[in-house]
């Protein structure tokens, strides 16, 4: 079995991080390299990663001052040794034997990215996502990945979080690619599409689902302020630079769509708040890009009409 290091960033999950890490260390491949970075947690899910490594000689645990998500994922990239790399998020759990199926398929298919389908899950449920579309070839292009990343309802299977993927990790360490540490919220589709575009080479999809991603009422992408939101609007503006700089350009009015639809998520922050600034500001850049908002949604008229909504809100 070849090494595959999976990268966790720790930060206040005590009452979820046993699970993660249960699901992680009994994974049928065996030769895993777990690296837990405590991002400064205040509870004690430290001391529950130091419990793990105490028992497993192959978690490995960083503790650092709080940083951010971004800054704790590029600890684990800066002492990652495995041929392959994974990440996971610390109040997620995976399927006994998606590392296994993921490094199958990257070998068998000679790839250097393959992507899972996942289960969504709450307190109450677990729904398995499906793609729209089925997506019909053995290996998958660059554009094939950038653009089934960005066509999520389309295909909701596929997305642009980077847990449900596991990577030749040469394309990481040979190109340095790291975390944009001033991005917080959205700094996974950054990272992915510019290493999507960087590679040159193929991926592949797994349509069984591996990974259970769960949708809790505290995580950061349930929050509900403007700062935080913020943050997303940066990356996928940073992935319209990308994707236009690379030989993209007619496509990238998907990443602009996508920072539409995010600003129609801090103009509602902003008006629940009551931030008039803010909302104002929101409605100028719904506004700017709300043609390539209706280019990306025309099988989704009520969406459309959504957003033409929040154009009338007012303070």
């Amino acid at each position: 079995m070849e090494k595959i290091s999976v990268i966790i960033p720790v930060y206040n999950v005590e009452p979820y991080i046993r699970k993660c890490l249960d699901s992680v260390v009994t994974q049928t491949h065996e030769n895993l390299e777990v690296l837990l970075v405590n991002d400064g947690s205040t509870d004690d899910s430290g001391v529950i990663c130091d419990e793990y490594a105490a028992k497993d000689n192959r978690v490995r645990v960083f503790h650092k001052k709080n940083g951010g998500v971004s800054s704790a994922r590029n600890v684990g990239l800066m002492h990652a040794t495995g041929k392959y790399i994974g990440f996971t998020d610390s109040d997620d759990w995976l399927e006994p034997d998606m590392y296994e199926v993921l490094h199958n398929e990257l070998r068998n298919r000679d790839a250097t990215i393959c992507i899972a389908a996942f289960f969504r899950d709450t307190d109450t449920d677990s729904v398995p996502m499906k793609n729209r579309i089925h997506i019909q070839s053995d290996t998958l292009t660059c554009k094939d990945m950038m653009l089934f990343a960005l066509k999520r309802d389309h295909y909701m299977g596929f997305c642009a979080y980077l847990w449900n993927k596991l990577f030749l990790s040469d394309i990481i360490v040979d190109n340095a690619f790291f975390f944009d540490e001033s991005i917080n919220y959205g700094e996974d589709v950054l990272f992915l599409m510019n290493l999507i575009m960087s590679i040159g080479s193929a991926g592949v999809y797994c349509e069984k689902p591996l990974y259970h991603y769960y949708q809790r009422c505290s995580s950061i992408a349930r929050t509900e302020k403007v700062e935080v939101k913020t943050d997303i609007l940066t990356a996928y503006k940073k992935v319209e630079n990308l994707m236009n700089d690379n030989g993209y350009s007619d496509i990238s009015y998907w990443a602009r769509g996508f920072y539409c639809y995010h600003a129609g998520v801090v103009a509602e922050v902003a008006y629940k708040t009551g931030n008039e600034a803010v909302l104002r500001m929101m409605k100028c850049e719904i506004e700017a890009h709300l043609d390539d908002y209706k280019a990306t949604n025309r099988d989704f008229p009520e969406k459309i009409t959504r957003m033409q909504r929040m154009l009338c809100l007012e303070l």
